[in-house]
């Protein structure tokens, strides 16, 4: 799975794409990855700040909150951040629980 819930914090493991039309959600990429594409470019960090900016909004944490465990310069990443009803919310309209 690509997301674990643990302590109230939740860590997801993501596939990011970045050069992309728009910001969205994707899917699941394997077994344990979640395929997200972003707008902004891989030039100087503005890919992982759009991501930030995007997961943010989604499930409503502060962007202060999002801490990147691994894989700042790499495609494949894992992102930590607070539990929030709009992540569990999102889990389970998307069916991923």
């Amino acid at each position: 799975m690509f997301y674990q819930i643990d302590s109230g914090k939740v860590s997801l493991r993501i596939k990011a794409q970045p050069a992309a039309s728009k910001n969205a959600f994707c899917g699941p990429y394997g077994e344990d990855a979640l395929k997200v594409t972003i707008k902004a470019p891989a030039v100087e960090g503005a890919a992982n700040q759009e991501l930030v900016k995007f997961l943010s909004k989604s499930f409503k944490v502060s962007k202060g909150d999002i801490l990147f465990k691994t894989g700042q310069t790499s495609k494949v990443k894992i992102v930590e951040f607070p539990l929030t009803k709009e992540f569990e919310n999102w889990i389970e309209e998307n069916g991923y629980r």
